[in-house]
C-alpha cells in the first residue's frame, strides 16, 4: 500500500531556509553575548571597537539572511510557491491569517517606533550633537522609503509570502544594532531595519486583500492598520519604560528578538494568495511604470497626493508640535502627554474609520479624515501656540484623530483600488511617498519656523496640500465598492493591463504561439 502524498512545502527549499535561519541566529547570539558581557561597563560598548569575533558574527548573519532569502524564492512554474494552508478557505484559517499578519504589522511598527526611545541614551553614550543624532531617524526613514519601493515591487515579482519572510529575516539580522560599538554601524543597521519595515507594510495589505472575502475585508484592514500602529508604539514604549532603566537603550533591540523569531516560526500560517499564484503563471508581467500609464495614472496621483499630505503633517508639523507647545506653555502640556494622546486616540479613531469605510463610503471616509486634519490645522493657525489651553488641546486631539485615520485608510484603500498585477507595487509606492515626508518635512518646517508667523505659517503650509489631497479623492478617487458592484469594469481594466503585459512579453509569445492568451481578470483583481 503506497503512502499518501505529502503536501507541497510552503518554502521552496526548507532545509536551506532553516539552515540560514540557524546561521543568522548564531551570529545574532554572539552579539547578544557581547552585550551581556559589557554589563561591567554599564552596557556601554562605544569604546569596544569591532573585534574579529564580531566581524565573523556579522558575516554569519549576512550569509544566513542571503541563504534563507534565496530559499523562499521559487520559480513561477513551481507548485510549492503557491501552496495554500490546508483549509485555507475556512473561517478559522482566515482568522488565523488575520492574527498572524496583525502580529507581523505590530512587529513592523515597533522597529521605527523604537528610534524615539533610544536617541537620548545613544546621544549620551556616543557624545553626539543634536545635528549628529538627527541622522538616525533620517537614515532609518530613508531606508523605509527604499524598502517600500523594493518590497512592493518584490511582492509582485516573487510573491507576497516570500517578501514578508525576507523582511522578517532582515528584522532578525538587524537586531544586532544593539551591539554596534560605532555610530556608523548603528546607522547602517537602522537603514537595513528601515528597508525591512518599509517593505513589510504594503505587502501585508496586498495579501489581506487577496485572502479575505470582500464583505468584511475593508473594515478588518482599516482596523488592522490603525490598531497595529498603536500596538507597535505602545509595545515599544512599554519595553522602553521597563528595560532602559535597567540595562540602557541597547537592550530594546535585543528585546524584540523573541518576537521576530515567533514571526518566522509562524510562517506556516502565511500562505501565498491563490490570486497571485494564478496571475504569476501567465507568460508576462506588468512593469512598475504601469502605475503612470492609463488607466492607472489618476489613481496613482490621487493616492500619492493623499500619502504625501499625510507625510508632511505627521513627519513635518507634528514632529515640532510637542517642543513648540512646551515652549509656549511651561508647566502645561508635555511631549509625553501628546504622545500618549496620539496613541490612545488612535484606537477609537480607527474603529470609527473602519465602520465608516465599510458602512458608508471609502472615498467619503478618506475625505472626512482629511477634512478633520485640515480643520485642526486651521484652528492652530488661527490661535497659534499662545492660545488658551482648552482650545489647543481640542485642536491637538482633532489633529491626532485625523492623521491616525488618514494613515489607517491609505494602505487598505490603495490595495483595494489597484489591480492584482501591480497591487504590491502601488502599495509600496504609496508607502514610500508618505514616508518621504520624513526626509524633507522636518527641514522644511524648521525653515518655516524661523520665518515670521512660526507655527501658524507652518500649520497653513501643511493644511493646503491636505485640503488639495482630500479634494482630489472626492473628485477623482476610485471607490472600491463601485468596482465590486460593476464586475464589467474590473474585466475591462484587467484587459487593459493585459495589453501592457502582451506589449512587454512579445518575445515570450513569439517563442510559444500556442500559449494561452493573457486575458482574464487575474484571479480576482479589481480596479
Amino acid at each position: 500500500m503506497s503512502s499518501p502524498a505529502r503536501p507541497p512545502s510552503l518554502i521552496a527549499r526548507p532545509l536551506m531556509f532553516w539552515a540560514g535561519v540557524a546561521l543568522t541566529c548564531a551570529g545574532v547570539g554572539q552579539h547578544v553575548w557581547m552585550f551581556v558581557d559589557s554589563r561591567s561597563m554599564g552596557f556601554h560598548m562605544a569604546m569596544m571597537g569591532m573585534s574579529g569575533v564580531m566581524w565573523a558574527a556579522m558575516a554569519a548573519i549576512v550569509v544566513g539572511v542571503v541563504v534563507s532569502g534565496c530559499a523562499v524564492v521559487q520559480s513561477p512554474g513551481s507548485a510549492g510557491a503557491g501552496a495554500s494552508v490546508p483549509g485555507g478557505s475556512s473561517q478559522a484559517h482566515r482568522r488565523r491569517l488575520i492574527g498572524v499578519l496583525s502580529f507581523a504589522l505590530m512587529v513592523d511598527q515597533m522597529k521605527p517606533a523604537t528610534l524615539a526611545f533610544i536617541q537620548p541614551g545613544m546621544r549620551d553614550e556616543f557624545q553626539l550633537s543634536a545635528a549628529e543624532i538627527s541622522w538616525l531617524p533620517t537614515v532609518a526613514l530613508s531606508g523605509t522609503v527604499l524598502g517600500s519601493l523594493v518590497g512592493g515591487r518584490s511582492a509582485d515579482r516573487i510573491g507576497r509570502r516570500a517578501t514578508i519572510l525576507i523582511a522578517s529575516l532582515l528584522f532578525l539580522g538587524t537586531t544586532v544594532c544593539g551591539a554596534m560599538p560605532t555610530f556608523g554601524g548603528i546607522l547602517v543597521m537602522c537603514a537595513l531595519m528601515g528597508m525591512a519595515a518599509g517593505g513589510m507594510l504594503p505587502v501585508v495589505y496586498a495579501l489581506m486583500t487577496e485572502s479575505l472575502p470582500p464583505g468584511r475585508r475593508a473594515a478588518v484592514m482599516v482596523l488592522q492598520a490603525g490598531l497595529t500602529t498603536t500596538g507597535g508604539y505602545m509595545a515599544a514604549s512599554g519595553l522602553a519604560s521597563l528595560l532602559i532603566p535597567l540595562t540602557g537603550w541597547r537592550v530594546l533591540w535585543f528585546a524584540q528578538l523573541p518576537l521576530v523569531l515567533i514571526l518566522i516560526a509562524l510562517n506556516r500560517w502565511i500562505p501565498e494568495s491563490a490570486a497571485f499564484t494564478a496571475q504569476r503563471a501567465r507568460s508576462g508581467h506588468v512593469r512598475a511604470s504601469a502605475l503612470f500609464k492609463h488607466p492607472q495614472t489618476t489613481r496613482t496621483l490621487v493616492v500619492s497626493g493623499y500619502a504625501l499630505a499625510w507625510g508632511l503633517v505627521y513627519w513635518g508639523f507634528i514632529t515640532f508640535l510637542p517642543s513648540q507647545l512646551e515652549a509656549s506653555h511651561e508647566g502645561g502640556m508635555s511631549a509625553a502627554t501628546l504622545l500618549f494622546l496620539s496613541s490612545l486616540l488612535s484606537i477609537p479613531t480607527c474603529v470609527v474609520a473602519a465602520w465608516l469605510y465599510k458602512r458608508w463610503s471609502a472615498k467619503g471616509t478618506m475625505v472626512l479624515y482629511a477634512a478633520l486634519t485640515v480643520a485642526a490645522l486651521l484652528v492652530l493657525a488661527a490661535v497659534g501656540m499662545d492660545g488658551s489651553e482648552p482650545v489647543l488641546l481640542t485642536a491637538v486631539i482633532l489633529l491626532f484623530a485625523g492623521t491616525a485615520g488618514v494613515i489607517a485608510l491609505i494602505g487598505p484603500y490603495t490595495a483595494e483600488i489597484f489591480p492584482l498585477a501591480i497591487r504590491g507595487t502601488a502599495g509600496g509606492w504609496a508607502a514610500a511617498v508618505g514616508k518621504s515626508g520624513g526626509a524633507f518635512g522636518p527641514p522644511l518646517i524648521a525653515l518655516v519656523l524661523s520665518a515670521p508667523g512660526g507655527m501658524r505659517t507652518a500649520a497653513l503650509l501643511v493644511a493646503l496640500p491636505m485640503a488639495v489631497a482630500g479634494g482630489a479623492v472626492a473628485l477623482r478617487g476610485s471607490d472600491p465598492r463601485t468596482a465590486e458592484a460593476s464586475p464589467g469594469d474590473s474585466v475591462r481594466l484587467e484587459a487593459e493591463l493585459d495589453a501592457l503585459v502582451r506589449g512587454e512579453a512579445v518575445a515570450v509569445e513569439r517563442a510559444d504561439p500556442k500559449a494561452p492568451p493573457t486575458g482574464g481578470n487575474g484571479g480576482g483583481a479589481r480596479p
